[in-house]
């Protein structure tokens, strides 16, 4: 079976919420797949906000570039926050 638009992930419930999921799947009569997008389309309905294209960067701030050091590895490996932040 072909995956087409889709990104298959692995998710960790807890059980009763497992079960939840499964009852509400179930009662509506789709898979507990849709009814997780579903959920998380609904759930993600806000809008992400993007710059407009004309946006700069006031010169004070982008002159504090390189001011703050950037992290160590050990800092981005303990720091699991921290890495997700700074790959965006």
């Amino acid at each position: 079976m072909e995956n087409t638009g889709r990104v298959q992930t692995v998710i960790r419930l807890r059980p009763d919420v497992m079960e939840r999921v499964k009852y509400r799947a179930k009662s509506q009569n789709i898979s507990v797949n849709a009814f997780v997008e579903n959920a998380l389309i609904e759930a993600t309905k806000v809008p992400i906000p993007k710059l407009p294209k004309d946006f700069k960067i006031d010169p004070l701030v982008e002159s504090l570039s390189g001011i703050i050091p950037a992290p160590s590895k050990e800092m981005l490996e303990s720091d699991d926050r921290l890495a997700y932040i700074l790959s965006k």
